[in-house]
Formats: structure tokens, C-alpha cells, sequence
């Protein structure tokens, strides 16, 4: 079994120092790699392959779910950090529930009753169904390259944001598993002049 182990290890070793193919790559990349959205150092930056052979619906089709996505999670990321600083202060459910008595995070999944995760599903579905994602006044009338350049950031913000909300999650998941396993009380550590 051993001598089997260092001769799969020797193998694969070997493939190390095999000649590269130098100027091999997909045409789905060459197609997408000047679209908004790429920048250098990386450039189009297709790790998983989903863009290899696609045609170009399909490659609108993700960018606009990359797009919608995005937006959310800018949104999510503001849903999450808002309740730190402010609270609105009317009743969830008149008498019963009052939005002051919602924790923060995901403590709040197990505060909120059915009926209020309905709502809640009801609401994503229809601006999801219906559409409400983009922009009441249509199309911005800029010139292209200033209009390239906001579709660019608008992108690299919506990315940004969906890493934001998976570290917010998992911060707090971990910090409901171990409270104060960071050694700080609030999710806004710079500022502490917002918990006064």
C-alpha cells in the first residue's frame, strides 16, 4: 500500500514539470473577457467555468442574475447593520410584537413569527416575479464611458456585499455558538459611541 502511495505521489509530481500549453484558452473567455465588470489584475474571472461554451443570452442571463443578486446583498448588508444603530419603532404586531423586541442578526429568525417570514416571502417574491429590481426611470443617460464605469462599480459593489453578508452570517452564527468568542459585545466595534 505504501510503495502504491509514493508511486501516485511520484505521478503526480511528474505532471508538475510537463510543458505548459502556452496560448491555450476557451473562446467563451475570449468573448466575455472585455465585458463590464472585468478589471485588472484578474481581469474576466471564471474559476468555476460557467461561461465556457455559453452563448451570449445565457452570459446576459447570469450577469443579470449576478446584477439582482448584487443589489440584494447590498441591501441585506444595510438590513443587517441598520437595527445596530436605529430602530423604527412601531408594532410588528400590534400589542404583541414591537420591533424594539426583535434582536438583531440571526437571533431575530426565531423572533419573528410565521405570518411575519410570510409577509416577508411574499414581498421578495413579487419584486423578484415582477421585476421592481431595476430602475423606475429606465436606462441612465450617460455618456458610455461613464456609464461603463458606474455598471462597473455597481458590479464590484454587489460583490463586495455578497462576501459582507456571508462574513456578517457566519460572524454572528459563530458568535449565537460561542457569545463572545471575539471578545467584543457589539457587531460595530469602531464606533462604540452608536451603543451609548
Amino acid at each position: 500500500m505504501m510503495k502504491l502511495a509514493v508511486l501516485a505521489a511520484l505521478a503526480g509530481s511528474a505532471a508538475a514539470f510537463a510543458p505548459s500549453q502556452v496560448g491555450r484558452s476557451s473562446s467563451a473567455v475570449k468573448s466575455f473577457e472585455d465585458e463590464i465588470g472585468a478589471l485588472p489584475p484578474v481581469g474576466f474571472w471564471d474559476p468555476a467555468g460557467l461561461s465556457d461554451g455559453i452563448s451570449e443570452e445565457k452570459f446576459a442571463q447570469y450577469r443579470a442574475a449576478e446584477l439582482k443578486h448584487g443589489r440584494v446583498a447590498m441591501l441585506a448588508v444595510l438590513g443587517y447593520i441598520a437595527p445596530e444603530t436605529y430602530r423604527f419603532g412601531y408594532d410588528f404586531i400590534p400589542g404583541k410584537l414591537s420591533t424594539a423586541d426583535i434582536p438583531n442578526g440571526i437571533a431575530a429568525i426565531d423572533a419573528i413569527p410565521f405570518l411575519g417570514w410570510a409577509q416577508i416571502i411574499f414581498a421578495i417574491g413579487a419584486v423578484d416575479y415582477y421585476g421592481f429590481y431595476r430602475s423606475p426611470t429606465g436606462e441612465l443617460d450617460l455618456p458610455a464611458d461613464i456609464l461603463a464605469k458606474r455598471q462597473t462599480s455597481e458590479l464590484q459593489h454587489g460583490r463586495v456585499a455578497m462576501l459582507a453578508f456571508l462574513e456578517l452570517i457566519r460572524h454572528d452564527s459563530q458568535n449565537l455558538v460561542s457569545p463572545g468568542f471575539d471578545g467584543y459585545d457589539n457587531l460595530i466595534t469602531g464606533l462604540p459611541f452608536l451603543y451609548k
